[in-house]
């Protein structure tokens, strides 16, 4: 594991894609809950688009079950962790990237907090596909499939206090009481943060943030 800054793992995606002669040349960025990871992902498209790279993002939290299947599986306290997405699901969507033209993908809307289906087009011409999410890289079943699409992974690394403030400053902004609050950062969030850190395979390059 090489760990970079920005700038330099910018310029080795730029030299990995002038040397590659694959269609599609796929990107798994992964890290904890409020590590950064949507932030980068966007600063990582535009920067590629502005060097000529058709570049587009399928985000792992498309594939979050939906809050009725949480609730009727006993899952909706723990929304967020490794049990509460469809991880078959976003394994078929890369499999139609690696042979389909064109892709139409579902994303996550934190505004509602929930998954929209056929919700963005990644269009033919794009050539990169950032994949980002907590659990690409984790060891455990299912998810070890998802490694095997990955052209390179980055982890983003960042401690655990800086996480947790950013996770109590996330939820405070949703108006959430003191409690419900705690409850989310200390029994889950922080928590499958943890478990990104700990349990997820190796990754080529180390990202700091």
């Amino acid at each position: 594991m090489n760990q970079l800054n920005y700038n330099e793992l910018l310029a080795i995606l730029s030299y990995n894609l002038d040397n590659t002669d694959k269609n599609r040349y796929f990107i798994a960025l992964s890290g904890p809950p409020a590590s950064g990871k949507s932030t980068i992902s966007e600063k990582i498209i535009q920067d590629l688009n502005s060097k000529g790279y058709q570049a587009s993002v399928l985000q792992m939290d498309g594939f979050h079950l939906d809050d009725q299947i949480l609730k009727d599986r006993n899952l909706i306290s723990k929304k967020g962790a490794p049990e509460t997405f469809d991880v078959r699901g976003l394994i078929s969507f890369l499999l139609r990237l690696q042979n389909e033209p064109e892709v139409i993908v579902p994303i996550f809307d934190r505004s509602l907090e929930l998954s929209r289906s056929s919700a963005t087009i990644i269009p033919k011409e794009t050539k990169v596909i950032v994949v980002e999410g907590n659990y690409l890289l984790l060891k455990s079943k299912p998810w070890d499939n998802l490694q095997k699409f990955f052209d390179v992974s980055v982890m983003i690394s960042c401690e655990e206090k800086v996480l947790e403030k950013r996770l109590l400053d996330r939820w405070k902004s949703f108006n959430l009481s003191k409690e419900e609050t705690y409850q989310k950062v200390y029994q889950n969030d922080l928590p499958n943060g943890l478990n990104v850190l700990n349990n997820s395979s190796a990754s080529d390059y180390i990202l700091t943030n």
